[in-house]
C-alpha cells in the first residue's frame, strides 16, 4: 500500500466515523486528562525525598496552595504527600474507566454502522459477484474485518493523539528541569521513526495475506459442514481433515513469521528507549554529583523521562500495530467499492401488481464474455398463460427465468412486463411481483409459521393457515409437535423435501403474486407427494401468468404452450391454446 492510498484509507474511515465525532471527542478529552495526572504522579515523591526527608524549602507554587499548618509540619507534609498520592491514583483509575465505557459504547455503534452498511451492500451486489468470490468471503469481511475501524480510531488514532499531546507536555516540563537531559532522552527518536517505516509496509503485507488465508480457511470449513451428507456418502473425512490441517498449519507458519517480525520490532524499541533511560540516568546522576541537580529533582525527573519515552514508544508502536487494522479495513472499503451489475435507475417507476403480460425481446446473455448462454430469445407471454419450458440441462431455462426477476441483466435485447422494460421499474417492486418456487427449496432456520409469511411479513395467523391448506401442507404441519411453530432448523433440515416443498408453495400462495417461476418443482420427491404438490400448484396456477420449468413433459400437461430450448435458443413452441393468436413467438 502506498503513501497516497494508506492516507486516502484514514480520509475513509475519518468519514465513515463522522455521525460519531462528538464520541470520539468525548473520549480525546478523557484521554487527554491522563496528562496532567502522569505529571502529578512523581510529585508526591519529589515532596517526600526534598521537602520531607530533605531540608529544602518549598517551592512558592506549594507554599501558595498549602495550608501554614502542614508547611510547617514535616509529619503533616508527609500526610500531604500520601493524599495526594492516593487523590492522584483514585483519579487514573475513574479516568480510565470513564475512558473504557465511552470507548465501549462509541467503538460498538461505529461497528455495527460499518457492518450493516457492508450487509446491506453485499445482499445489493449480484450473483455474479458471490458467484465468483464465494459468500464467506464477504461474510468474513463483515463479520470480522469490519471492527477495523473500532480498532484503528479508537484504540489507534486517538491514542496517538493522546500522546503527542503528552509528549509536548513531558517535554516541556523536563526541559524546565534540565534541557539536556531532554536532549540525550530524545536522541532515540530518529531510530524509532526509521525503524517504524522498515517494519510498517512489511507488517502490512504479512497481515494482508494472513487476513486471506483465514478467510479461505473459514470458507473451507463452510463448505464441508455444508456438504456432510456427501462427504460422508464417499468416505472423505480423513481427506477433509487432512485438509483442514494443512491449510491450518500454514496459517500457523504465517501468523508465527508475523508476530516474530512484529517481535523484533518490539525488541528494536525496547532497546532503544533502556538506552535513553540509562543514558538520562547517567548524565542526571552526573549533575546530582555535581551539585546542578537536587535529588528529588532526579527523582521527578527520571519519573517524567519516563513517561515521555512512554508516549513516543506508544507512538512507535501504534503505528505498526495499525497496521493489521488498516489491512482488514481495506478489505471492508474494497467489498464497500463493489459496484453492482443490477442498479435500479434514479427514476425508476413503480409497480404495484401487473397484469401479467410478459414479452422477450431478442434477449441475449453471457455469464463470461465471448461463451453466449442465451441467443436471440424472443417470446410473448399474454397475461394468465402458463408456459412451460424444458430442455437439457445447461440449455438455458433457469437463465432466462432469473433475467426474467433481473437476478441478472440482459446483455441485449429487453424484457418487458405489461409492455414496459423491466429495468425501468423500481427494484424491490418488480421482484414483488414474482413467486418463485424452485427445485430445492430455501427454508430458513426459524418456524414453519415464519417461513412461509417470508414473503409477507406481518401476515395474520389465519392468513398463514389458509395458504398451507391451499399448498396441502397443513395436516402435516398440525400433526407435529409444535405446530406451525416447529423450528426447521438449518436450510430446513427437519422437515422432508416434500414437506419442505409445500411449505415454499404456501409461501407463494400468502405472497399472492401475479407472474410465478416454478423451477423444477416436483423433480426431487416421490410419485404420492408429487401428485400432492401438483395439485397444490394447479390452485396456484389459476389466473396467472406461470413459468414452469420440468424435464418431464407430463409435469407441463396443464400448461398453455410449451417452450423447447437448445443450446440458448428456442428451438420449438407449442401452442394448446384455443386461441392460438395470443401466443407470438418472433
Amino acid at each position: 500500500m502506498t503513501e497516497h492510498s494508506t492516507l486516502r484509507l484514514y480520509q475513509r474511515l475519518i468519514q465513515q466515523a463522522r455521525p460519531f465525532w462528538g464520541h470520539l471527542a468525548a473520549i480525546s478529552l478523557m484521554s487527554l486528562v491522563a496528562t496532567p495526572l502522569a505529571l502529578l504522579a512523581p510529585v508526591p515523591l519529589k515532596i517526600v525525598a526534598d521537602y520531607v526527608v530533605g531540608s529544602h524549602p518549598l517551592p512558592p507554587l506549594l507554599k501558595a496552595v498549602l495550608p501554614a499548618a502542614i508547611e510547617s509540619s514535616k509529619g503533616a507534609l508527609l500526610g500531604f504527600a500520601c493524599v495526594l498520592l492516593i487523590l492522584t491514583t483514585l483519579a487514573g483509575y475513574i479516568q480510565g474507566v470513564a475512558t473504557w465505557l465511552l470507548q465501549t459504547y462509541t467503538g460498538g455503534k461505529l461497528v455495527l454502522q460499518f457492518r450493516a452498511q457492508l450487509f446491506r451492500h453485499a445482499q445489493r451486489l449480484s450473483f455474479a459477484y458471490h458467484d465468483s468470490r464465494g459468500t464467506t468471503d464477504s461474510a468474513y469481511r463483515i463479520l470480522y474485518d469490519s471492527p477495523s475501524i473500532e480498532y484503528i480510531m479508537i484504540y489507534g488514532l486517538i491514542p496517538l493523539v493522546s500522546a503527542l499531546v503528552m509528549l509536548a507536555g513531558m517535554i516541556y516540563i523536563t526541559a524546565r528541569i534540565d534541557g539536556q537531559v531532554v536532549l540525550v532522552a530524545l536522541s532515540a527518536t530518529p531510530l524509532l521513526f526509521l525503524f517504524t517505516h522498515v517494519f510498517g509496509k512489511r507488517l502490512k503485507d504479512r497481515w494482508t495475506d494472513l487476513k486471506m488465508m483465514e478467510s479461505s480457511a473459514n470458507s473451507q470449513v463452510q463448505e464441508v459442514i455444508s456438504s456432510m451428507r456427501v462427504v460422508k456418502a464417499f468416505g472423505r473425512e480423513e481427506h477433509e481433515h487432512e485438509r483442514f490441517i494443512i491449510q491450518s498449519k500454514e496459517k500457523m507458519r504465517m501468523q508465527i513469521r508475523t508476530y516474530l517480525l512484529q517481535g523484533g520490532y518490539d525488541l528494536l524499541i525496547g532497546v532503544s528507549m533502556a538506552t535513553a533511560t540509562a543514558a538520562v540516568l547517567l548524565l542526571g546522576g552526573l549533575h546530582v554529583l555535581s551539585g546542578r541537580l537536587l535529588l528529588g529533582d532526579l527523582l521527578l525527573m527520571m519519573g517524567y523521562v519516563a513517561q515521555l519515552l512512554e508516549p513516543l514508544k506508544l507512538l512507535s508502536k501504534k503505528l505498526t500495530e495499525l497496521q493489521a487494522g488498516l489491512a482488514s479495513a481495506e478489505r471492508a472499503f474494497a467489498l464497500q467499492d463493489e459496484i453492482p451489475d443490477v442498479i435500479e435507475k434514479p427514476d425508476a417507476i413503480p409497480i404495484e401488481k401487473a397484469a401479467g403480460e410478459v414479452t422477450f425481446r431478442d434477449v441475449r446473455f453471457a455469464y463470461t464474455k465471448g461463451n453466449p448462454v442465451l441467443s436471440g430469445i424472443s417470446l410473448d407471454v399474454p397475461p394468465g398463460t402458463r408456459v412451460g419450458i424444458q430442455g437439457r440441462t445447461g440449455s438455458g431455462k433457469s437463465t432466462l427465468l432469473s433475467l426474467l426477476v433481473r437476478f441478472y441483466d440482459v446483455d441485449g435485447g429487453q424484457i418487458l412486463i405489461d409492455g414496459v422494460d423491466i429495468r425501468d421499474y423500481k427494484l424491490d417492486e418488480l421482484r414483488n411481483q414474482f413467486g418463485i418456487v424452485l427445485q430445492e427449496p430455501l427454508l430458513f432456520s426459524t418456524s414453519i409459521a415464519e417461513n412461509i409469511a417470508y414473503g409477507k411479513i406481518g401476515a395474520p395467523m389465519e392468513e398463514i393457515v389458509e395458504a398451507a391448506k391451499l399448498a396441502n401442507a397443513h395436516d402435516f404441519i398440525a400433526a407435529l409437535p409444535e405446530g406451525y411453530d416447529t423450528k426447521v432448523g438449518e436450510r430446513g433440515v427437519q422437515l422432508s423435501g416434500g414437506e419442505r416443498q409445500r411449505i415454499s408453495l404456501a409461501r407463494a400462495f400468502l405472497k399472492d403474486a401475479p407472474i410465478l417461476i416454478l423451477d423444477e418443482p416436483t423433480s426431487s420427491v416421490d410419485t404420492a407427494t408429487e401428485g400432492l404438490i401438483m395439485d397444490a400448484m394447479e390452485r396456484l396456477m389459476r389466473g396467472r401468468t406461470t413459468f414452469m420449468i420440468a424435464h418431464r413433459i407430463a409435469t407441463l400437461k396443464d400448461c398453455d404452450i410449451r417452450v423447447e430450448m437448445r443450446d440458448g435458443h428456442l428451438v420449438e413452441v407449442i401452442a394448446e391454446l384455443r386461441d392460438a393468436d395470443r401466443v407470438g413467438v418472433v
